[in-house]
């Protein structure tokens, strides 16, 4: 697969601390690309060197095939920052046309380039409204679409959803879908995982400037599986056998939850307590979701060894 992204060491250090630290990633073509982290994690330094923003401290990275800052990669570049503001005077469409002309779109191509994008982003028959009558989710909206108005082949997105309502955070995914189906490659910067596990296809978590995880959800979720059971007679002997299956991790008084490697332990577990005479009411499985993930990563004082390595080629 073509790597549009690619990062060897790259590092931001500021006078009051670090950004980013000896970042190693690589991002495939066509795929959506979750970049996620706490706040002050490091996300937006990031992207912002990776979009010729900021000049990193050390390291290299090419994008597009192309070191950072070439002229001809950032032309194909979309790039919708966290904290944006537009002239609030002009129309939707007025601010499409003025940034098709900073894109270098003449009249005939800028033209059918700002239907294109209104029509994508939903905004068809609004273009003529003043960006202050805009809503929240509209102007959302009208900021995707600056940013894939010159149908770029890469679109950065930097929470993109995190001021949204619900039926908000879903048009920008549906948007962001139709992105990849058009064949771009989309790296989304987000904290809201619930976003993130919907629409993306690999994921890279940092913390504190590092990158301590990476890999597709697959990979990084694995086939573990958490299992809640309401049961009567769970006595200590009954629970030190549970423990024997699957450790367990969390007892409240009849209900208690065990993560299991795979589904072929849950038949054991239900032999085992109603052999002890338990009686079972319920048993609940779920999933490990990507929360789940990002909170063991995010709480955990030390990475372990496995995890430290810094080199992620996704």
């Amino acid at each position: 697969m073509n790597k549009v992204i690619e990062t060897d060491n790259l590092t931001k250090k500021y006078p009051a601390g670090v950004g980013c630290s000896e970042i190693c990633l690589s991002v495939n073509e066509g795929q959506i690309f979750g970049f996620l982290g706490p706040n002050g994690a490091g996300k937006s330094t990031f992207v912002k060197i990776l979009v010729s923003l900021l000049k990193p401290t050390s390291g290299a990275a090419q994008v597009l095939g192309r070191p950072l800052g070439d002229l001809s990669a950032r032309r194909r570049i979309g790039f919708l920052p966290e904290q944006f503001r537009y002239q609030e005077w002009l129309t939707g469409e007025e601010l499409l046309r003025f940034h098709a002309s900073l894109c270098g779109l003449g009249r005939h191509a800028g033209r059918p380039a700002v239907a294109r994008a209104l029509e994508m982003v939903g905004l068809r028959g609004r273009e003529r409204g003043k960006i202050r009558t805009y809503s929240k989710g509209m102007q959302q909206r009208i900021g995707m679409a600056c940013a894939i108005l010159a149908d770029p082949d890469l679109v950065f997105l930097d929470e993109p959803t995190s001021a949204l309502d619900p039926i908000g955070r879903r048009e920008v995914r549906e948007i962001i879908l139709q992105l990849k189906q058009a064949g771009k490659t989309v790296f989304l910067n987000s904290h809201l995982l619930s976003e993130v596990e919907m629409v993306c296809d690999e994921v890279a978590v940092i913390k504190a400037g590092r990158i301590v995880a990476a890999g597709s959800l697959a990979q990084l979720l694995g086939g573990q599986i958490e299992v809640e059971i309401q049961a009567e007679g769970l006595t200590p002997e009954l629970e030190a056998g549970l423990n024997g299956i699957a450790p367990l991790f969390r007892v409240e008084g009849n209900r208690l939850r065990v993560r299991l490697a795979d589904r072929e332990q849950i038949p054991r577990m239900v032999a085992l307590i109603t052999a002890h005479g338990g009686r079972i009411y319920s048993l609940v499985p779920r999933q490990r979701s990507l929360e789940d993930l990002f909170v063991e990563l995010i709480e955990r004082r030390e990475v372990s060894q496995g995890v430290d390595d810094r080199r992620h080629h996704l």
